[in-house]
């Protein structure tokens, strides 16, 4: 176990490299790639203050942004067209790429770490914010 992780104890947290992660078991996640997922990062973090919970970001292929959301609070809910739900429901199985909190991780890295095994990123705050930045500009 690495010492920031052993620090943090935060099990779904791999110690070194990057794993998948099951959805739906310690979190769920939603993924919002390239410009847009930045941009909500950058949003939510000025929605909460600071740093919004726990978000990954991705450097090659679709340039995801994944937001690490408590499990079970994606389903039956509406968002956005550009948002992939990442969770476990009947008939699904979704995995999320997680890294360790340091070391070689490309191409993935935390754009805001976890800093406690149930913090995550606030479901609702994330659904309006996806709408208001995502919406913005094309009709609904």
């Amino acid at each position: 176990m690495n010492a920031l992780n052993g620090e943090r104890n935060i099990g779904w947290v791999p110690d070194s490299g990057f794993q998948l992660r099951k959805a739906g078991v310690q979190f769920d996640a939603v993924r919002v790639d390239g410009e847009a997922g930045r941009r909500l990062a950058d949003l939510m973090e000025e929605l909460v203050g600071g740093e919004p919970g726990p978000v990954v970001t991705e450097a090659n292929g679709r340039r995801g942004v994944y937001f690490f959301v408590p499990p079970g609070s994606t389903a039956h809910r509406c968002w956005p067209r550009e948002v992939t739900i990442l969770n476990a429901t009947r008939n699904r199985v979704s995995y999320v790429p997680v890294p360790a909190l340091e070391g070689r991780t490309w191409p993935l890295s935390w754009r805001y770490p976890p800093t406690a095994p149930d913090r995550f990123v606030h479901t609702l705050i994330l659904i309006s914010a996806a709408e208001s930045l995502l919406y913005s500009g094309r009709d609904r």
